[in-house]
């Protein structure tokens, strides 16, 4: 039966792990593709007895975005180790070289675009590799780790469980969206027909919600129950979501769930005021081929947020960043048609780390090189035409 490229390999991989009680650290973005792909990965290898030393999910705000050198430093104490990453890493060159070297042996579970080369991994699972046949190829991350899940558990995946998983691979799938045809179309109707009645009392508070009771319709309660999933609250070093997709009680998910909610809405007031602002800066600049603005103040993790409402609005590519001194951190959204990607690799001299997908993807740069990346940007866009 084909498979994605590396998912039967990486699945080996691991079971050997498991049999040979090797350490095994799951690495995965704070994101809701990020966080499903870690449980999935986590709830599988409960069930066939392996050892996680240790789960991580790097806080953009301070330590940026991918395997960072912080997190390293910080679970270098565990090597050597099988280390998993998930939904990040394809453009981590100088980060999986330093964990070579700690001792981790690397296996890369990503579906972002690749930068020309690849990072030295022993196994990377992304269907964007050259030599991929696997005829459909655009996954989330969590999908493709149900994948190696369902390779690693084998004959112990029991229904009940499969459940579990399919409903993380449906949230995380839907929440990133990915395009709902071929093996995801599957997978979200399947996913679509367990949620509601999850057994998870993270994901029943959820759809209890008083909040959320005015849903017309399945797909639209999803739609808020991801909403609130998606946001960003680091406690002891866990994402919100991650922390309600395995909270053990519904009294503790429902305060958990108050507490998101209070968030979210101080949150959204926050990007649409600064949404209002570049609109401000942007006002006689209506012409520009792109948006490239920045701020001192705005937490890096809406940024995301603010670039989609700007480029669904203004019909062209966002490029908003958060200046932090020497270095500042960007996000960048764009319709359909532009590849924000190339434009990046375009202009990589001026970028520390770069990458993502051509429609939503992020940066890294010295704050110093701002305005010769925002140059860059411009001539790169004046001189490719939209596809």
């Amino acid at each position: 039966m084909m498979e994605v490229k590396n998912v039967p390999e990486a699945a080996e991989r691991i079971k050997k792990a498991i049999d040979k009680k090797e350490r095994i650290i799951l690495y995965g973005d704070a994101d809701l593709d990020g966080v499903c792909s870690v449980l999935i990965l986590k709830e599988a290898l409960k069930n066939m007895g392996g050892e996680i030393a240790a789960v991580y999910f790097p806080n953009r705000e301070e330590e940026g975005y991918g395997i960072t050198k912080t997190a390293l430093e910080a679970l270098g104490k565990f090597a050597p180790a099988l280390f998993i990453a998930m939904d990040l890493g394809i453009s981590n060159f100088e980060e999986i070289d330093l964990a070579n070297q700690k001792g981790f042996e690397v296996i890369l579970i990503d579906h972002h675009q690749i930068l020309g080369s690849l990072p030295s991994a022993f196994l990377i699972v992304d269907p964007k590799q050259e030599g991929e046949q696997y005829p459909f190829t655009s996954f989330a991350a969590c999908g493709l780790t149900l994948r190696v899940a369902e390779h690693v558990l084998g004959k112990a995946m029991t229904n009940s469980l499969r459940k579990s998983l399919v409903e993380l691979a449906t949230l995380g799938t839907i929440a990133d969206m990915m395009p709902r045809e071929q093996d995801n179309q599957a997978l979200i109707e399947e996913g679509l027909s367990y949620l509601p009645q999850s057994w998870r009392p993270g994901l029943q508070a959820l759809f209890q919600f008083e909040p959320f009771s005015q849903a017309l319709s399945l797909e639209e309660k999803i739609a808020r129950v991801i909403s609130l999933l998606n946001v960003r609250d680091i406690q002891y070093g866990l994402p919100a979501a991650f922390r309600l997709l395995v909270v053990s009680s519904l009294q503790d998910a429902e305060a958990l769930l108050e507490r998101l909610w209070e968030i979210s809405k101080v949150r959204h007031g926050n990007i649409r005021a600064f949404v209002e602002e570049v609109e401000r800066n942007i006002a006689a600049r209506r012409d520009d081929l792109i948006i490239f603005e920045g701020t001192t103040e705005l937490e890096y993790v809406l940024l995301g947020g603010a670039a989609s409402v700007l480029a669904n609005r203004y019909k062209k590519p966002v490029f908003l960043y958060r200046e932090r001194g020497a270095e500042s951190l960007g996000s960048v959204r764009a319709p359909l048609g532009y590849d924000t990607v190339k434009a990046m690799t375009y202009c990589s001299q001026f970028l520390s780390t770069y990458g993502g997908h051509a429609q939503a993807s992020g940066f890294r740069l010295k704050t110093e090189h701002i305005d010769q990346f925002r140059s860059c940007l411009i001539k790169f866009f004046s001189t490719h035409e939209k596809s």
